[in-house]
């Protein structure tokens, strides 16, 4: 292989964890906070998704959100959050992107592309909880094989 592609697959290997990291962390940062001052609204939305105790789900949301976005973008106990996030997102992509359910066409089409880039997202801190946050991290420290 050529010595530039071996310098640029060491420099993603270095580098790119923090760079993944600091994508999935502007996902889910700003969806948590945003939450907070949007609080009553959200909280009148959830009921219509037959969800119960919606004051305790939202504030757990917020916490998930934004606390497992801060974590995984410092890349302290990162694994830890990435993989509630993993979880945390398998009952929100069913529940509010239910796509199945949706006799719009249009409609449909939007939520499955949600669905779908849920999928993705999911994929993505799936990855963080499997091999940790990186070299360029609080943590630092060698995944266990």
């Amino acid at each position: 292989m050529p010595r530039f592609v071996n310098a640029t697959l060491d420099l993603t290997a270095t580098a790119g964890p923090l760079l993944a990291r600091l994508l999935i962390a502007s996902l889910f940062i700003p969806a948590g906070l945003i939450k907070i001052p949007d609080f009553h609204a959200t909280s009148a939305y959830m009921p219509a998704k037959c969800l119960p105790l919606v004051t305790v789900l939202l504030v757990l949301t917020i916490l998930i959100e934004a606390g497992g976005g801060l974590l995984i973008l410092l890349g302290w106990r990162a694994r830890e959050a990435a993989l509630i996030l993993f979880l945390f997102l398998i009952p929100v992509t069913v529940i509010f992107h239910g796509f199945w359910n949706i006799e719009d066409a249009a409609a449909r089409m939007n939520e499955q592309r949600i669905f779908m880039k849920n999928l993705g997202i999911m994929a993505g801190v799936l990855m963080i909880a499997a091999f940790g946050p990186g070299p360029l991290s609080l943590e630092r420290k060698p995944v266990r094989a």
